[in-house]
């Protein structure tokens, strides 16, 4: 008999009446696929952990999901009908929507050989943000200090990018100028956007 976990007996029973059936076919297959899965929830929906974090699913108001946490990979290594089947999982509105038990656990083990193998998630790198411009008024201000002038332009970029951030997100005038004057007195004592918080050394 598979291990169950209340949580998740507790969220079909909650969902709404479309999605009760399709949540619980969905759980009787991944048990069947892999008997060793372990039932929990992670970010309110019921997770199966296999070797590691393996596969979820949701219910919303009009549909349901499920899905792999290696979905990217899992794509790449079935096949082209499986992957399709893959995608439609993501938007469910009825028990009919489900594939055949069949497909369902061939794309499961599928998934869990990768886990198996351990392949981990591929983080994609975010470019940096380009660095703002600096305000004209902040450049003349600087000009006159030569201290805060210093401060600044040896700076780091997200040293930078806080002052001017903070100087350029002013909603009225009289405020974007007293953050200018502050900015400018706090780099002079070189001081970074936000010097009250860091640790003091």
């Amino acid at each position: 008999m598979p291990t169950t976990d209340p949580k998740i007996d507790a969220y079909i029973a909650k969902a709404p009446a479309y999605a009760r059936p399709v949540l619980t076919r969905l759980r009787k297959i991944v048990h069947a696929a892999l008997p060793d899965v372990v039932e929990g929830t992670k970010w309110s929906s019921p997770h199966f952990d296999y070797k590691g974090i393996f596969c979820s699913m949701s219910a919303f108001k009009q549909h349901a999901m499920f899905g792999f946490w290696l979905e990217k990979a899992l794509r790449e290594s079935i096949s082209t009908a499986d992957g399709k089947t893959l995608a439609a999982l993501h938007h469910i509105e009825s028990v009919d929507d489900l594939p055949d038990d069949k497909t369902l656990i061939r794309i499961i083990k599928a998934g869990a050989k990768l886990n198996d193998a351990g392949v981990k998630m591929a983080r994609e790198k975010k470019p940096p943000k380009p660095m703002p411009k600096t305000p004209p008024a902040l450049v003349t201000a600087l000009k006159k200090n030569a201290k805060a002038r210093a401060t600044f332009e040896r700076a780091s970029p997200s040293f930078k990018r806080e002052y001017i951030d903070w100087i350029t997100d002013a909603k009225a005038d009289d405020t974007r100028q007293r953050r200018l004057e502050t900015a400018v007195e706090w780099m002079a004592e070189g001081k970074g956007r936000n010097w009250k918080y860091e640790p003091k050394k």
